[in-house]
């Protein structure tokens, strides 16, 4: 599966960054890279001179946070404060700066989305390496019981975890914050025409130079590796999509996949296999995303629409494509 996953990023890639490169100003070059980090293939595109060295940085930056934020790297500020229960840890400014974003979520979401459900995430659904093994009732039960964001201490520079079964998992807007802190040192550095794609979070930075400055992103087609199902114009924003088909597995004809409803501590089971959200932060987009998905069709179209500067684009089970009003004209349906 893992595999799939992979060779389903390098044909999405292919086709966001070809859209790059022919809206290419001969007076800039191009450079394009492709790395592996925190799990997952990313891709680099840019234009001007010594891009090559910039996108050589966005890794290192990559491989800083994944030092920082992963679960399940020894030694990272996560790891450490899931490892020291009622234990203040000391962690980097960084780690502080995301885990307010998440609780700030938490909130909004009143506890739908919580970046506490590392216990049933990682050490029981484990979708990323699950070959079928669905968790026992009793496992979900205690797992359930333990997760509240509530239980995040924060204290200066230092964050105390105040459940015995709890643990924090940032998969959900880890990437979002990465993309958008790349995109600040590429602006920074000069650079004001690219591609940030973090494994499906797409951060597009400024506009072409052609078909009026917009840039074609492809939504993927569910369940079907390397086709898209539409195509959203955009310029210098974040596209990013939570999908049933993006980390997934199947038994007994029935999918489980890694978003999770929180009530029932089993993967979501609603009218929706994705949504898009189109922001101008992509950690507005990774968190979004989830919690969208969650409430399904009806309700995620009314809570975007209640939001200012955020658009989406849902795809229902039956692979109908239904958008906000905000996108029309810029949504084309395959």
């Amino acid at each position: 599966m893992k595999k799939n996953k992979i060779l389903s990023f390098l044909c999405a890639t292919a086709l966001i960054s070809s859209s790059l490169l022919c809206g290419c100003s001969n007076s800039k070059a191009t450079f394009s890279d492709t790395g592996v980090y925190f799990d997952t293939v990313i891709n680099i595109s840019l234009q001007g001179k010594d891009g090559d060295k910039e996108i050589e940085k966005c890794f290192q930056l990559a491989q800083k946070y994944e030092d920082l934020f992963s679960a399940t790297k020894e030694g990272s500020d996560i790891y450490n404060i899931n490892h020291n229960i009622n234990s203040p840890v000391e962690v980097s400014d960084e780690t502080i700066d995301l885990l307010k974003e998440g609780i700030k979520y938490c909130k909004e979401s009143q506890g739908s989305f919580d970046i506490t459900v590392g216990h049933l995430s990682n050490d029981l659904w484990h979708l990323s390496n699950n070959n079928g093994d669905i968790p026992s009732q009793n496992d979900i039960d205690n797992a359930l019981t333990a997760i509240d964001y509530n239980n995040i201490v924060i204290s200066d520079s230092t964050v105390m975890l105040k459940e015995d079964n709890a643990a924090i998992d940032l998969g959900a807007i880890a990437k979002g914050y990465i993309a958008d802190e790349m995109k600040e040192m590429i602006i920074e550095d000069g650079y004001d025409t690219g591609i940030i794609n973090l494994g499906g979070n797409v951060l597009v930075i400024g506009e072409k130079d052609s078909d009026e400055g917009y840039y074609n992103i492809g939504i993927q087609k569910p369940f079907e590796d390397g086709a898209t199902i539409a195509g959203i114009k955009v310029k210098d924003k974040s596209v990013v999509t939570s999908g049933n088909y993006q980390r997934y597995f199947e038994k007994d004809g029935k999918i489980y996949h890694h978003i999770l409803d929180l009530n029932t501590g089993y993967p979501c089971d609603n009218d929706l296999n994705s949504v898009t959200i189109i922001s101008d932060k992509s950690i507005d987009g990774d968190a979004l995303s989830t919690i969208t998905f969650l409430k399904g069709l009806d309700e995620g179209k009314k809570y975007i629409d209640s939001l200012d500067g955020i658009e989406a684009i849902f795809i229902t089970k039956d692979n109908e494509v239904i958008y906000t009003d905000g996108l029309k004209g810029f949504v084309t349906v395959n």
